[in-house]
């Protein structure tokens, strides 16, 4: 028999302490860079977008890799362009650490949609205050003193 799957996750991850580093002017050279590792690695990246202080991805994985060892090779390899390339002067390590949570292929396009439009939410909303809503959708319990 073959094998049959559809894992689609949206992943958050920030940078250390929230510096807000990641200027508009990198940013997406940052996430064409992401995207190749996400394809190294036989998934399928939907959409990528961030503001200064972290990064949403929504993505499939491929039956045979394990979700932390994407986000693993993707904020290790991210770090290390981040470093050889020299650019987001303020960047020193990614936040220990990482959310993830499933979504059904009915929820692909919503998510596609609230992940590029990552600028508008925050104008209104905290990275903290973003990551509780989602936490709390997802009915993951989480302590608020590491949302800080």
């Amino acid at each position: 028999m073959s094998t049959y799957t559809q894992i689609m996750y949206h992943i958050v991850f920030s940078t250390k302490n929230r510096v807000r580093c990641l200027t508009a002017d990198r940013r997406e050279d940052l996430f064409r860079y992401i995207w190749g590792i996400v394809k190294n690695h036989q998934c399928h990246l939907y959409r990528i977008n961030g503001v200064e202080d972290h990064v949403h991805i929504l993505s499939s994985l491929h039956p045979t890799v394990c979700l932390a060892d994407l986000v693993k090779a993707i904020k290790t390899g991210a770090s290390r362009w981040i470093r050889d390339e020299r650019v987001f002067a303020a960047f020193t390590h990614w936040q220990d650490g990482y959310a993830a949570f499933t979504h059904s292929m009915t929820d692909k396009d919503r998510l596609i949609e609230y992940i590029r439009n990552q600028a508008e939410h925050h104008r209104v909303r905290s990275f903290e205050e973003e990551l509780a809503r989602l936490l709390k959708e997802a009915g993951v319990e989480y302590d608020p003193k590491y949302l800080a």
